[in-house]
């Protein structure tokens, strides 16, 4: 058997070996028990998920940006959760990128082949004029994908934190990370398609540590999503209604606070609770590096009258 082919991901699940002959019931029944499995493999992954947070986190903190490098569906998760962290956390584009083989044009029609070079893996990372302030996140089911291990070796390369996301055992990619996460998923119940158990292990994983460092790095207060973009009717609702509960205010006054916080949440959270002004507010979330609950706390120095709304 090839070395491919010994990849627990390529196995053959005999959970589905009738496949074929199942009704649409017992399919979707056999999928949602085999899909139950995942989150306990994500599990035995914590502590190195919770590692990659920190990592995330930091680079978030000294200025430096998360990159994603992946290809097929790999890479299809990795831009998805970068293209919406801009509206969940108010980061620029530019702070979260996600690289995929074959570039934009891959996202929406398959390019199979492009996954097998390594050298447009490094090029492509290497373009982002990567630091060591940032961290790259390489995602691959089988845990060898030559695009992905060219990204991990242009980071490396580059002095970034590494981190590779596989769904096998000692995969190869594991080598070139820091932090190696690897979610054994198991054999899927179509035989090789590492876009049902696989893909939605690396999603759980994504969403953990894109949340996570946001979290970590102040773009949290207690569960609200408190630098989110008010961009359309929808979100600008759910602001004020952040607003409105955190402060106790009424939803006319909250629409208040977030128009004159320049539709800027924290700011509005932080005038509403302190009876302050936008410039003062901004003074305290500067003071406590964008957190919430630091700009809430009483400072050394009393604010000024110039600080006073």
């Amino acid at each position: 058997m090839t070395e491919i082919g010994l990849l627990h991901t390529e196995g053959r699940n005999p959970a589905s070996v009738d496949l074929d002959l199942l009704s649409a019931a017992e399919i979707v029944a056999l999928m949602n028990r085999e899909d139950a499995t995942v989150a306990k493999a994500v599990a035995a992954a914590l502590p190195q998920v919770a590692m990659a947070v920190d990592c995330a986190a930091q680079a978030l903190r000294a200025g430096g940006r998360i990159l994603y490098a992946g290809a097929g569906t790999s890479g299809r998760l990795g831009v998805l959760d970068a293209a919406e962290c801009r509206p969940t956390f108010g980061v620029s584009d530019s702070q979260v990128i996600g690289l995929m083989a074959g570039g934009a044009s891959a996202f929406t029609r398959a390019q199979e082949g492009v996954e097998d070079a390594q050298e447009a893996g490094s090029r492509d990372a290497r373009s982002l004029n990567l630091t060591a302030h940032d961290v790259l996140i390489a995602l691959s089911a089988s845990g060898r994908t030559p695009y992905a291990i060219g990204a991990l070796v242009a980071a490396r390369q580059a002095g970034s934190k590494t981190v590779a996301v596989a769904c096998n055992r000692n995969a190869v990619m594991s080598a070139w990370a820091d932090i190696a996460i690897e979610v054994d998923t198991g054999p899927e119940i179509l035989t090789g398609s590492t876009r049902l158990k696989a893909g939605t292990a690396q999603k759980m994983v994504l969403n953990m540590i894109s949340t996570g460092a946001m979290v970590r790095s102040g773009r949290v207060y207690e569960n609200w999503m408190v630098d989110m973009l008010p961009s359309n009717e929808k979100l600008i609702d759910r602001a004020e209604r952040m607003i409105e509960e955190i402060t106790g205010t009424t939803r006319e006054q909250a629409a208040v606070l977030l128009r004159d916080a320049h539709y800027q949440v924290k700011s509005a959270i932080v005038m509403g609770l302190l009876g302050i002004s936008y410039e003062a507010a901004g003074v305290r979330l500067q003071g406590a590096d964008g957190f919430v609950r630091g700009a809430l706390e009483v400072l050394s120095q009393p604010l000024t009258d110039d600080h006073t709304g």
